[in-house]
């Protein structure tokens, strides 16, 4: 690792920790930074989501009053489902050989991308269902969106919304504590799993975490001065730039 490498890294995580803290995407820049500085897909994958799952925690907590009172699915079952995804998802992505996460990632990282640019319109879109065929298909989304967290961290928070929106949520602010919750049991979990099986790189990780918290709490504020067409914009074409890169390289 060079001087450059550790700029890379720390400039990557502190703009990730920002986005993350307005509007989502940070890691459309800690893979491909994490990757450009030689660490293999695989390890830079859970890598990554280690070095932002402080902010996932913080974002948690400061929404905890938003998880008090009744709610369908029961906030307990949502954790255990999460759990549940959150450790298939690691799985899978630990049984993955790098060359195949690397034909694999520009397809995420595309997926991801058009998702971010839909998000608004897909909570838009969200109606409630019937209520058996909603708890089935709560369950079923819950254990299924928890997978894809744990396996490929882009986009969840946009995926998790939509599904909140179409069980009948309404409430933005409670969608948002229900979110982070859900984000953090399955990163936690997904992370665990990771750490275990010594995929993580633990110096990059705790580097990239120190900028990715700094870049929440200082550019967060600066950053929500901006028009949110703007930031999501931002997002979702450096997403495009990082999702062109990476199909260039596996070809």
């Amino acid at each position: 690792m060079t001087p450059a490498d550790w700029v890379l890294l720390g400039g990557a995580a502190t703009l990730a920790g920002t986005l993350n803290a307005v509007a989502g995407g940070g890691s459309f820049l800690t893979l491909p930074a994490l990757a450009m500085v030689g660490v293999p897909l695989v390890s830079a994958n859970a890598t990554g989501t280690a070095a932002l799952l402080p902010g996932y925690v913080a974002g948690a907590w400061a929404l905890r009053k938003e998880l008090s009172g009744p709610m369908s699915p029961s906030l307990l079952r949502m954790g255990v489902l999460s759990v549940l995804g959150g450790a298939a998802g690691a799985a899978l992505l630990l049984s993955t050989s790098n060359s195949a996460f690397g034909r694999i990632v520009p397809w995420l990282l595309l997926a991801a991308t058009l998702l971010f640019a839909c998000g608004p319109r897909l909570l838009r879109r969200g109606r409630p269902a019937a209520d058996a065929r909603r708890d089935r298909g709560a369950d079923i989304g819950i254990v299924a969106i928890a997978i894809y967290g744990g396996y490929f961290n882009g986009g969840l928070g946009i995926l998790l919304l939509a599904a909140l929106s179409a069980l009948g949520h309404t409430d933005l602010s409670r969608m948002n504590g229900i979110k982070n919750f859900v984000s953090v049991i399955l990163t936690l979990m997904a992370v665990a799993i990771y750490a275990a099986s010594g995929a993580i790189a633990w110096t990059h990780a705790l580097w990239m975490a120190a900028g990715a918290t700094a870049g929440g709490y200082f550019g967060g504020a600066m950053a929500r001065r901006l028009p949110p067409a703007v930031v999501r914009g931002f997002v979702v074409l450096t997403g495009l730039a990082m999702t062109i890169a990476f199909f260039i390289k596996s070809h």
